[in-house]
């Protein structure tokens, strides 16, 4: 609550304010991985989640597996503007990544699971996905002798489930998890983490750009929904209305979070932008006319160098290379620290 309360006064800060530079920034480093309560983790749960998700037994023809789309060289995504489905249907909404998944409030684009274990089994039953029948699945597994001793192992019987199978790969999806960032390496003592032109970025981020208006946190997210005014396909996609059937959720999406998010492209739920730099283009023309677009989407106007600055600070919340997303360990949680941004003085070209 501490952090709603002292994100909301920044907030207004920067709406009432929107030309002055970000002068405070509240780090947030990365936190402890948690698991619930009636899914605690287990090596024996995350090798049988692991298996299953690379398995392509999970669809319906034997051919897709949970990494077709969420593939582990491509920052967890399939690097296409729209998903693709069942025996290569074209989807309509873009492929989130499951980099830090467990972490976050609601699943899907729309939010229509509030959690990992939810989300889990809904890609595979359905028929323009994975199109898999789960009793077929069931005995598919049942038929061979690993995947028996797995689920024993892992849950003490012998019986396969769908809350087992749901459960097993919600633990291993809890482990994709972003590496330690220049960002943090900068919070955390390196000043020469950052370069000028990433510490002007990062100023006009918390700042005149408004980006921390949604993208807060740890993982730059505030789990919510908001309509932006991004450009619609063929037919308008409802967003999270069509799980809550409210008229102020029409086109509203979730925020997605911005660790790795260069690798994370295409972007927007209808992976219209096919780079980041298109992104920062369409936040600074703020957006396209819509009836319901979010207040905080208006015009910014950054010139060439701020949106390069900006760039260079979004590029430096990539995981430092050599880290693994597929980490078991824990992290250590560390209360948010306050201090300055120290602003470069002259313009970074």
């Amino acid at each position: 609550m501490k952090y709603l309360l002292r994100g909301s006064l920044f907030f207004l800060i920067v709406l009432v304010f929107p030309s002055l530079p970000a002068e405070a920034v509240v780090y947030h480093p990365l936190p402890k991985v948690e698991h619930p309560a009636n899914n605690p983790w287990s090596i024996e749960k995350f090798e049988l989640g692991q298996k299953l998700f690379f398995d392509p037994l999970l669809s319906g023809d034997n051919t897709m597996s949970c990494e077709s789309c969420h593939k582990s060289d491509k920052g967890w995504v399939d690097g296409l503007p729209r998903a693709e489905g069942f025996q290569g249907m074209e989807l309509g909404r873009n492929t989130p990544t499951i980099l830090n998944t467990g972490f976050m409030k609601f699943q899907f684009w729309d939010g229509r699971a509030s959690s990992l274990e939810g989300q889990a089994t809904q890609p595979i039953q359905s028929p323009v996905e994975m199109n898999q029948n789960i009793d077929e699945l069931i005995q598919e597994l049942r038929a061979q002798s690993d995947y028996i001793q797995l689920f024993k192992k892992a849950f003490e019987s012998e019986e396969i489930t769908i809350d087992k199978i749901a459960k097993a790969i919600a633990v291993f999806e809890r482990t994709i998890v972003s590496g330690t960032s220049a960002y943090d390496r900068y919070w955390l003592g390196n000043k020469e983490a950052l370069s000028p032109k990433a510490l002007r970025g990062m100023s006009l981020f918390f700042g005149k750009a408004k980006c921390s208006i949604c993208h807060t946190g740890p993982f730059f997210t505030d789990s919510q929904f908001h309509n932006i005014g991004v450009p619609p396909l063929k037919n308008k996609d409802k967003g999270r209305k069509e799980v809550t059937g409210e008229i102020f959720h029409e086109g509203a999406f979730k925020t997605p979070g911005l660790r790795d998010v260069n690798l994370t492209g295409p972007y927007m739920h209808n992976g219209i932008f096919t780079t980041l730099e298109q992104v920062i283009e369409f936040y600074d023309q703020g957006g396209v006319n819509d009836s319901n677009k979010s207040p905080f989407i208006t015009p910014i106007g950054l010139n060439t160098h701020e949106k390069e600055s900006l760039l260079e600070f979004l590029n430096s919340l990539t995981s430092d290379s050599g880290d693994t997303y597929q980490n078991t360990a824990e992290p250590s949680s560390i209360d948010p620290i306050e201090k300055k941004v120290p602003i470069p003085t002259k313009r970074v070209d």
